[in-house]
């Protein structure tokens, strides 16, 4: 449905405008895959794919925020200048942002639940929420700082200077912190929200509380 919107925005006004949503949402499976493949892994339960697990888990966590961060695409709204109803552009940025979203939802419960099942329910949602606020600083990279999460990898030492340089500027500490406290906030909201109440619609639930 995604991809349809903005084929049909495309040909509607024959620009390419809004082409960064498909990719922005390719990006936001990835968590989404490597955050199946460990728990699958950890469902076997086997000393040997510790390894892998843990591996699967750091690419899920640098890939992460690419999920939430297309809720950040709202501030191309009215920025095209094209033939496109605006009303139209807020539905499909909603629709790539609640799919972002949701994807970056169901990860994180996945590694929520590797991380209870290993080390206790207390720490599974110090987990959640060391997460949300790990993901909202790397949104505040990519959108920005500009950075993407290969660059961890690719060019570590250029952006641990401009972190650095950021951090001891007292003018970018107030955007920094209140965006990535704010951020965080609002996707533990959601987070739970949609927690709550996957709790309580699981099939059986009444049954087994009786």
């Amino acid at each position: 449905m995604c991809i349809g919107l903005v084929a049909a925005r495309m040909i509607y006004s024959h620009t390419v405008h809004y082409w960064f949503l498909m990719w922005n949402l390719a990006l936001a499976w990835v968590p989404f895959v490597f955050a199946g493949v460990a728990y699958t892994l950890a469902s076997a339960r086997r000393a040997v794919l510790y390894a892998l697990i843990v591996v699967a888990a750091i690419v899920w966590l640098v890939f992460f925020p690419n999920a939430p961060y297309i809720l950040t695409d709202f501030l191309h709204l009215g920025s095209m200048g094209d033939i496109v109803p605006g009303w139209y552009d807020v539905l499909m940025l909603f629709w790539f942002a609640w799919t972002g979203l949701l994807l970056g939802v169901v990860s994180l419960y996945l590694m929520q639940d590797i991380v209870a099942r290993a080390f206790g329910g207390a720490t599974g949602w110090a987990f959640v929420i060391a997460a949300a606020f790990l993901g909202s600083f790397g949104i505040y990279l990519g959108r920005f700082l500009r950075w993407n999460s290969w660059d961890l990898l690719r060019r570590p030492m250029p952006l641990a200077g401009e972190l650095f340089g950021k951090v001891t500027d007292p003018a970018s500490q107030p955007r920094l912190l209140g965006f990535t406290l704010l951020f965080a906030f609002l996707f533990l909201f959601i987070y739970l929200a949609v927690y709550i109440f996957a709790k309580l619609t699981k099939p059986g639930a009444d049954a087994g509380d009786r």
